[in-house]
């Protein structure tokens, strides 16, 4: 018998790829029902060969549901994913809203899958920040090697990582640009096309931005609290994927042959990295995919036991619904979670 599961926040750019991921990995489900605001009752929406009509996420009993897969923000995830885990329904969450929580666990399945245990406290569990996914899945393995001490992040994060209308201004902008209309900016702070913005969520009272105090928060709590990390935010004129510059100092000598060899090997990850013309990935090229890529893995001579590497991965799948559909699968492997209606 399959599971029951929930989408909340289905007519969003995360919750439509959730279902298709669901679809495409054939999870076994039992029924799949479409949540979002009372605004987008009677939405429609794919899950495979189906349709399915969105109905109201307040009004939705979740006494006989499984999983709650959230993708509706911070502010309605914090209202009800309390109110859903207390009615024995499992939630993972896709906001930012418990990633911080002692109580909750934050996971990708390829780093800190054992922690996924403590869910129970809350019944919820959190997914990282789309640029932190992609990060720590890249790190885990050659921490566990070499060991990081230090890590020096540079985001080139897509408009998508803002949602629709992030996506929509690029295009008007993009557009407007090459028809001489007037540009207008409503989602980012300056114009996005043809331009890079070094600012991504609020600014904190120490000059870093929430987003690059996230990738600090994150990398800690599912890596190690003792790594030191810090991180530069930037949004590109990209729809679709995250790409990172990252500078890693190790605490044991490491090679960049080994490196390679190590990343290989690693779950999740996949590495191109020719020392030639276009022997590397673009966040073009990932969109769509859902292995993190990794591309420039060289030896930095400015730091004892230093590499450099370039991260990219489509932050729509592994930095959100993906990941989110690996940890549902986590549960469902390890025999965390039974469908209720066998129950």
């Amino acid at each position: 018998m399959g599971f029951k599961i929930a989408i909340a926040g289905a007519t969003g750019n995360v919750g439509r790829e959730m279902l298709n991921i669901l679809a495409e990995r054939a999870f076994p489900v039992s029924e799949v029902v479409a949540l979002a605001s009372s605004r987008s009752v009677g939405t429609e929406v794919s899950f495979g060969d189906k349709t399915l009509k969105v109905k109201n996420l307040e009004t939705y009993d979740f006494s006989d549901t499984d999983l709650c897969l959230m993708s509706a923000g911070g502010t309605v995830s914090k209202k009800w994913s309390p109110k859903i885990g207390a009615q024995g329904c499992i939630v993972i969450d896709n906001s930012s809203a418990w990633r911080y929580d002692a109580d909750v666990p934050l996971i990708v399945p390829e780093v800190n899958p054992d922690a996924i245990s403590g869910y129970t406290k809350r019944n919820i569990i959190a997914n990282p920040n789309c640029s932190t996914a992609q990060l720590v899945v890249a790190l885990k393995p050659l921490h566990d090697h070499a060991k990081i001490k230090r890590l020096v992040v540079s985001t080139y994060q897509s408009v998508s990582g803002a949602g629709k209308d992030g996506m929509d201004e690029l295009f008007n902008q993009t557009r407007a640009v090459f028809v001489a209309d007037p540009i207008t900016s409503h989602k980012f702070t300056k114009r996005i096309a043809f331009n890079v913005i070094p600012h991504i969520d609020e600014f904190m009272e120490d000059g870093y931005t929430k987003e690059e105090w996230k990738v600090l928060a994150e990398t800690k709590k599912m890596l190690d609290p003792k790594i030191k990390v810090t991180c530069t935010a930037v949004r590109v004129p990209v729809f679709i994927g995250h790409s990172e510059s990252v500078n890693i100092e190790f605490e044991n000598e490491i090679s960049a042959e080994e490196a390679r060899d190590i990343l290989r090997d690693a779950p999740g990850c996949q590495v191109i990295d020719k020392h030639e013309d276009g022997g590397y990935i673009t966040p073009y090229e990932c969109a769509g995919e859902d292995a993190t890529f990794i591309s420039r893995i060289r030896e930095d001579a400015t730091v004892e036991n230093g590499l450099n590497m370039w991260v990219v991965s489509d932050n729509l799948r592994k930095g959100a619904a993906l990941n989110t559909i690996q940890i549902a699968e986590l549960l469902v492997n390890r025999r965390l979670i039974t469908p209720r209606a066998a129950a």
